[in-house]
């Protein structure tokens, strides 16, 4: 198993980041392409494991389309392209089974084959009722009025909403009950309406009309989901000056709601032309309880919640339902990962079962041989990866995971001042 020992001699964060693109905007545009009668021109596409999956995938799917014959397409852990695919694919002609990884197929999407079922979608499940793998026959769908619910993930909503143009007479969506991750929504909304399709909605009731897709160029920018990471370095360094290219004030992306988020952690953003710059005040953090809810920001949390372990604040985070069903069990990683450094967490249900985890504010002490795990998760490894400004030295198990969404993190890091060093580790008896 491959580890990277991460050292750092001191705690300043300086240097210029070009971070990589939205992979979430990257994917979206992707399918919207392969629906569009006419040409849409991407600039700046995401090169993350899932977004060239995606590619290579919708590639191979053009290839195949209109056979007799069963196609496979194995989406690994990428649940953007499962989700997304599972939509797509029920309106292309010819047999596809759609499969994933070991992990993919614990993740649920029962939610979003009955919506499509009921619009005379034919789907069947080869294994686990409301499970991938699915096997799918594309035909025609018809129109109607769906009630959803997206208390599992947005995927499922705008998955919909991007086939929505092409079932005559279009689509309405009403969703039942609090949606997660709903700003995923409305940028999958604004990317269909920068694509001509003007839909309506509010939070409970979407309309997607019938229509085609007009010819256009997007430029990708770039990922506020990675910029969550460097926020949480920048919080746990003394000295900060850190550019952070390709983000704009403007984004599609709601997790751009980070620069607000670690104000209370005395990292300030000033917005530039070419992207943001990070700094830090020296004044005295809040006693008070760090308190935030997850439900629209799922993928920032594990940067927040260990940001606020590490100053020895006491939190409480909410909203984290679906953090569980994600490419790992993330709430139960936190706090497996957060014992061996001796941080208190307490876990527990708020109303309708929604998870919820308590940090106890505790002195972080170095300890020496801190090591850890990643779970199979890009976003475990680069939440872990900023300890070494407070331990000095910790080593990350599998760090190769973080080209799912962030190819060139590693580079990033050693440019930014951290000393990384690749080593070989035994597995355990």
């Amino acid at each position: 198993m491959k580890a990277f020992t991460i050292k750092k001699t001191d705690r300043n964060l300086t240097g210029t980041i070009r971070l990589p693109s939205s992979k979430s905007i990257s994917n979206r545009l992707l399918i919207i392409r392969a629906l569009a009668s006419a040409g849409l021109d991407i600039e700046n596409l995401s090169e993350a494991d899932d977004t060239l999956l995606l590619l290579d995938l919708l590639k191979k799917i053009r290839s195949h389309q209109g056979n007799t014959s069963m196609t496979e397409l194995d989406t690994g852990n990428a649940g953007t392209a499962m989700r997304f695919l599972t939509a797509y694919l029920s309106m292309v002609p010819g047999k596809w089974i759609l499969t994933g990884s070991e992990r993919m197929k614990q993740r649920p999407i029962g939610i979003l084959v009955d919506g499509l079922k009921s619009m005379g979608a034919q789907i069947d499940y080869l294994s686990k009722l409301g499970y991938p793998p699915v096997m799918i026959h594309g035909t025609s769908l018809k129109g109607r009025e769906l009630i959803v619910d997206p208390g599992i993930s947005s995927q499922f909503v705008s998955a919909l909403i991007m086939i929505g143009p092409k079932i005559p007479g279009g689509l309405t969506l009403h969703l039942s009950g609090h949606a997660v991750s709903f700003p995923y929504v409305k940028m999958t909304i604004g990317l269909l309406k920068n694509c001509g399709i003007h839909v309506s909605q509010d939070r409970s009731r979407i309309f997607i009309p019938e229509g085609n897709y007009i010819p256009c160029a997007f430029s990708v920018e770039s990922d506020w989901s990675a910029a969550a990471f460097w926020y949480e370095a920048a919080a746990l360094a003394d000295h900060v000056d850190l550019e952070l290219l390709g983000l704009t004030s403007g984004s599609l992306q709601g997790d751009s709601v980070i620069s607000e988020i670690f104000k209370a952690f005395n990292v300030e953003t000033e917005f530039t032309a070419k992207g943001i710059r990070l700094t830090k005040s020296s004044q005295p953090l809040s006693g008070n309880k760090f308190t935030f809810n997850f439900s629209d920001h799922p993928d920032i949390a594990p940067a927040v919640i260990t940001t606020c372990a590490m100053l020895g604040l006491n939190g409480l985070f909410t909203g984290l339902k679906n953090l569980q069903i994600k490419e790992s069990d993330r709430l139960l990683a936190l706090k497996t990962e957060y014992e061996k450094i001796g941080i208190i967490t307490e876990t527990y249900s708020t109303g309708n079962l929604i998870p919820a985890i308590e940090i106890k504010g505790s002195n972080f002490e170095p300890r020496p041989g801190l090591q850890f795990s990643t779970y199979g998760d890009h976003r475990m490894a680069m939440t872990f990866a900023p300890l070494a400004l407070m331990n000095g030295e910790i080593c990350i198990e599998n760090p190769e995971v973080v080209t799912k969404s962030y190819p060139g993190f590693w580079n990033d890091f050693v440019s930014a001042g951290f000393e990384i060093t690749e080593q070989d580790l035994q597995p355990a008896p």
